[in-house]
């Protein structure tokens, strides 16, 4: 893995674990010889990941909307800052440079992007990693709400597993790097329904 795109809050969150979760992800990426992709704010918990990054001596790439670059305040120091014209090409552009998926805590956004990137997991347009980070239990309420999708029969049951959970960066990452896609036929026939 050269790349990991991470996907998190402009704000730091009302927990500080957020913030610690963000330096202990980004340390940890550096120890491991692997680029942080991201959203290019200096603020919240994407500029702790950021900063972190770069005190280390590794690879910060930003991407962000040319509409947000003032909003959420653009890194004036990233290894790369992409400036592209839309949320479509931000995440596009994320997708293509990245080798997995990290979703910190977050909001709107976060989950946005994570459950697209999982989408096109689905779809079979990638066979790359996907995880949250479930910093203080942050997502557990979102993985109670997967298990009810699953059991109403709106996920199935296999793909859970193209989205891993972990509490710590270092188990995300070392289940990263073991991470095989499942080799699952989406579609369905009539028959099947």
């Amino acid at each position: 893995m050269k790349r990991i795109c991470v996907y998190c809050g402009s704000s730091p969150g009302r927990d500080p674990a957020y913030i610690d979760a963000a330096r202990q992800l980004g340390e940890t990426l550096v120890e491991r010889g692997i680029g942080l992709v991201y959203g290019g704010a200096s603020v919240g918990v994407m500029g702790a990941i950021a900063d972190t990054v770069l005190a280390a001596g590794g690879e910060a790439i930003g991407i962000i909307p040319r509409a947000l670059f003032i909003k959420e305040v653009a890194h004036p120091a990233l290894t790369e800052q992409h400036v592209v014209e839309s949320m479509h090409e931000r995440k596009a552009m994320m997708a293509d440079v990245s080798d997995g998926f990290v979703a910190l805590p977050g909001g709107w956004g976060t989950i946005e992007e994570i459950f697209e990137i999982l989408t096109w997991a689905q779809l079979g347009f990638h066979d790359k990693p996907c995880g949250l980070l479930n910093v203080a239990g942050y997502y557990d309420g979102l993985f109670r709400f997967l298990d009810h999708a699953i059991d109403e029969e709106f996920v199935r049951p296999v793909y859970r597993d193209i989205l891993t959970l972990e509490e710590d960066p270092v188990r995300l990452l070392d289940r990263f790097a073991t991470y095989r896609a499942p080799q699952i036929r989406k579609w369905i026939t009539q028959d099947e329904t």
